[in-house]
Protein backbone atom coordinates (compact mmCIF):
# COMPACT_ATOMS: atom_id res chain seq x y z
CA UNK A 1 0.00 0.00 0.00
CA UNK A 2 1.43 3.75 -0.77
CA UNK A 3 2.17 5.93 1.84
CA UNK A 4 0.32 9.44 1.94
CA UNK A 5 4.01 10.42 1.43
CA UNK A 6 3.35 8.89 -2.24
CA UNK A 7 0.31 10.31 -3.27
CA UNK A 8 1.04 13.20 -5.05
CA UNK A 9 -0.38 15.12 -8.09
CA UNK A 10 2.46 17.20 -9.59
CA UNK A 11 6.17 16.83 -9.13
CA UNK A 12 8.28 20.46 -9.05
CA UNK A 13 12.10 20.24 -9.06
CA UNK A 14 13.34 23.38 -6.85
CA UNK A 15 17.16 24.34 -6.79
CA UNK A 16 19.01 25.66 -4.14
CA UNK A 17 22.16 28.05 -5.66
CA UNK A 18 24.42 30.51 -4.33
CA UNK A 19 27.77 30.48 -2.91
CA UNK A 20 29.93 28.13 -0.86
CA UNK A 21 28.94 28.55 2.84
CA UNK A 22 25.33 30.59 2.58
CA UNK A 23 23.48 27.88 4.24
CA UNK A 24 21.77 26.30 1.28
CA UNK A 25 22.41 22.81 3.08
CA UNK A 26 20.74 23.80 6.14
CA UNK A 27 18.09 25.32 4.57
CA UNK A 28 17.02 22.16 2.84
CA UNK A 29 17.64 19.81 5.76
CA UNK A 30 15.34 22.72 8.22
CA UNK A 31 12.44 22.46 5.53
CA UNK A 32 12.79 19.01 4.44
CA UNK A 33 13.50 16.92 7.95
CA UNK A 34 13.74 20.30 10.63
CA UNK A 35 17.54 19.74 11.40
CA UNK A 36 20.19 21.92 11.47
CA UNK A 37 23.97 20.85 11.65
CA UNK A 38 26.45 22.66 13.06
CA UNK A 39 29.00 21.23 11.72
CA UNK A 40 27.83 20.75 7.75
CA UNK A 41 30.24 20.45 5.55
CA UNK A 42 30.36 21.99 2.11
CA UNK A 43 28.27 20.36 -0.18
CA UNK A 44 30.21 18.57 -3.29
CA UNK A 45 28.33 17.77 -6.59
CA UNK A 46 24.38 17.63 -5.78
CA UNK A 47 22.34 16.45 -3.30
CA UNK A 48 18.42 16.79 -3.32
CA UNK A 49 15.35 16.07 -0.60
CA UNK A 50 11.96 15.98 -1.28
CA UNK A 51 8.81 16.94 0.72
CA UNK A 52 5.38 17.03 -0.19
CA UNK A 53 3.11 19.87 0.20
CA UNK A 54 -0.67 20.72 -0.21
CA UNK A 55 -1.56 23.61 -2.30
CA UNK A 56 -5.36 24.51 -2.73
CA UNK A 57 -6.64 21.00 -1.68
CA UNK A 58 -3.60 19.55 -3.93
CA UNK A 59 -0.56 17.80 -3.44
CA UNK A 60 2.58 18.51 -5.05
CA UNK A 61 5.78 16.70 -4.20
CA UNK A 62 9.08 18.78 -4.62
CA UNK A 63 12.40 17.75 -4.89
CA UNK A 64 14.69 20.32 -3.93
CA UNK A 65 18.34 20.35 -4.98
CA UNK A 66 21.12 21.66 -3.11
CA UNK A 67 23.71 22.39 -6.17
CA UNK A 68 27.64 23.16 -4.63
CA UNK A 69 28.49 26.50 -4.58
CA UNK A 70 32.30 25.72 -4.94
CA UNK A 71 33.34 27.17 -8.38
CA UNK A 72 35.37 23.84 -9.48
CA UNK A 73 31.91 21.96 -9.26
CA UNK A 74 29.77 24.09 -11.08
CA UNK A 75 30.45 23.13 -14.62
CA UNK A 76 29.27 19.80 -13.01
CA UNK A 77 26.27 21.15 -11.28
CA UNK A 78 25.20 23.35 -14.40
CA UNK A 79 23.19 20.54 -15.94
CA UNK A 80 21.12 19.99 -12.87
CA UNK A 81 19.56 23.58 -13.34
CA UNK A 82 17.47 21.91 -16.56
CA UNK A 83 14.19 20.95 -15.79
CA UNK A 84 13.66 22.97 -12.53
CA UNK A 85 10.76 25.53 -12.33
CA UNK A 86 12.01 27.33 -9.36
CA UNK A 87 15.05 28.23 -7.46
CA UNK A 88 15.98 30.03 -4.45
CA UNK A 89 18.74 32.10 -5.02
CA UNK A 90 20.74 32.44 -1.58
CA UNK A 91 23.76 34.69 0.01
CA UNK A 92 24.92 35.09 3.60
CA UNK A 93 23.46 38.59 4.78
CA UNK A 94 26.53 38.94 7.13
CA UNK A 95 28.97 38.71 3.95
CA UNK A 96 28.40 41.15 1.40
CA UNK A 97 30.86 39.33 -1.52
CA UNK A 98 28.00 36.42 -1.25
CA UNK A 99 25.55 39.19 -2.25
CA UNK A 100 27.97 40.34 -5.30
CA UNK A 101 27.42 37.31 -6.73
CA UNK A 102 24.22 36.88 -6.82
CA UNK A 103 23.81 38.47 -10.17
CA UNK A 104 25.94 35.77 -12.27
CA UNK A 105 24.12 33.10 -10.29
CA UNK A 106 21.07 34.36 -11.46
CA UNK A 107 22.31 34.63 -15.15
CA UNK A 108 23.25 31.31 -15.35
CA UNK A 109 20.05 30.37 -13.62
CA UNK A 110 18.63 31.57 -16.69
CA UNK A 111 20.87 30.41 -19.52
CA UNK A 112 19.70 26.96 -18.46
CA UNK A 113 16.40 26.66 -16.77
CA UNK A 114 12.68 26.96 -17.87
CA UNK A 115 11.48 30.41 -19.04
CA UNK A 116 8.70 30.68 -16.45
CA UNK A 117 11.06 29.93 -13.38
CA UNK A 118 10.00 31.46 -10.32
CA UNK A 119 13.19 32.73 -8.49
CA UNK A 120 12.80 33.83 -4.71
CA UNK A 121 16.27 35.68 -3.25
CA UNK A 122 17.18 34.90 0.00
CA UNK A 123 19.08 36.41 2.46
CA UNK A 124 19.75 33.80 4.95
CA UNK A 125 21.34 34.02 8.69
CA UNK A 126 19.00 36.68 9.63
CA UNK A 127 20.43 35.44 13.12
CA UNK A 128 23.70 37.00 12.34
CA UNK A 129 21.96 40.48 11.89
CA UNK A 130 24.22 42.58 14.35
CA UNK A 131 27.01 41.81 11.75
CA UNK A 132 24.61 42.54 8.51
CA UNK A 133 26.47 43.84 6.11
CA UNK A 134 23.61 43.51 3.20
CA UNK A 135 21.32 46.20 3.57
CA UNK A 136 17.95 44.42 3.50
CA UNK A 137 16.31 47.53 1.40
CA UNK A 138 19.45 46.99 -1.29
CA UNK A 139 18.41 43.43 -1.70
CA UNK A 140 14.70 44.15 -1.91
CA UNK A 141 15.59 46.62 -4.43
CA UNK A 142 17.43 44.19 -7.10
CA UNK A 143 14.72 41.22 -6.20
CA UNK A 144 12.23 43.72 -7.57
CA UNK A 145 14.21 45.01 -10.60
CA UNK A 146 14.69 41.73 -11.60
CA UNK A 147 11.21 40.39 -10.98
CA UNK A 148 12.27 37.77 -8.14
CA UNK A 149 10.29 37.09 -4.72
CA UNK A 150 12.35 37.79 -1.97
CA UNK A 151 12.31 36.96 1.95
CA UNK A 152 15.08 36.70 4.84
CA UNK A 153 15.71 33.74 6.70
CA UNK A 154 17.40 31.76 9.45
CA UNK A 155 18.15 28.63 9.13
CA UNK A 156 19.77 28.08 12.42
CA UNK A 157 16.48 29.49 14.28
CA UNK A 158 13.39 28.42 11.55
CA UNK A 159 12.92 32.31 10.56
CA UNK A 160 10.80 31.82 7.51
CA UNK A 161 12.40 28.90 6.30
CA UNK A 162 8.98 27.58 6.25
CA UNK A 163 7.05 30.08 4.34
CA UNK A 164 10.09 31.14 1.69
CA UNK A 165 9.94 27.53 0.22
CA UNK A 166 6.00 27.28 0.54
CA UNK A 167 6.03 30.99 -1.04
CA UNK A 168 7.95 29.33 -3.88
CA UNK A 169 5.84 26.33 -4.24
CA UNK A 170 2.46 28.26 -4.18
CA UNK A 171 3.39 30.12 -7.25
CA UNK A 172 4.70 27.96 -9.23
CA UNK A 173 1.23 26.12 -8.51
CA UNK A 174 -0.42 29.00 -9.25
CA UNK A 175 1.43 29.54 -12.32
CA UNK A 176 1.27 26.49 -13.94
CA UNK A 177 -2.53 25.88 -12.70
CA UNK A 178 -3.13 29.26 -15.16
CA UNK A 179 -1.21 27.68 -18.07
CA UNK A 180 -2.66 24.54 -18.14
CA UNK A 181 -6.31 26.23 -18.07
CA UNK A 182 -5.02 28.97 -20.70
CA UNK A 183 -4.14 25.26 -22.71
CA UNK A 184 -7.33 23.77 -22.18
CA UNK A 185 -9.11 27.04 -23.52
CA UNK A 186 -6.76 26.81 -26.61
CA UNK A 187 -7.41 23.17 -27.41
CA UNK A 188 -10.80 23.16 -26.97
CA UNK A 189 -11.22 24.92 -29.88
CA UNK A 190 -8.43 23.77 -31.98
CA UNK A 191 -8.86 20.05 -31.28
CA UNK A 192 -12.55 20.04 -31.25
CA UNK A 193 -12.70 18.88 -27.38
CA UNK A 194 -10.10 17.09 -26.88
CA UNK A 195 -8.26 19.12 -24.41
CA UNK A 196 -8.03 15.69 -22.34
CA UNK A 197 -5.18 14.69 -24.88
CA UNK A 198 -3.04 17.62 -23.12
CA UNK A 199 0.31 16.73 -22.32
CA UNK A 200 1.43 17.16 -19.00
CA UNK A 201 4.82 19.38 -18.68
CA UNK A 202 7.82 17.52 -18.03
CA UNK A 203 7.90 19.18 -14.24
CA UNK A 204 4.36 17.15 -13.92
CA UNK A 205 3.72 13.75 -13.03
CA UNK A 206 0.75 11.40 -12.60
CA UNK A 207 0.35 9.80 -9.51
CA UNK A 208 2.91 7.37 -8.42
CA UNK A 209 5.33 7.57 -11.60
CA UNK A 210 9.24 7.41 -11.21
CA UNK A 211 10.73 10.81 -9.71
CA UNK A 212 13.28 10.22 -12.05
CA UNK A 213 10.65 11.08 -14.95
CA UNK A 214 10.52 15.13 -13.59
CA UNK A 215 14.11 15.91 -13.82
Amino acid sequence: MSSPEEEYSFVYKVVLIGESGVGKSNLLSRFTRNEFNHDSRTTIGVEFSTRSVVIDGVTVKTQIWDTAGLERYRAITSAYYRGAVGALLVYDISKHLTYESVERWLNELLDHADNNLVVMLVGNKTDLSEIRAVPIEEAKSFAEKHKMLFMETSALDSTNVELAFQTVITEIFHQRSLNRGNKQVINSVTLSGNSASNERTSTEVTTKKPCCQSI
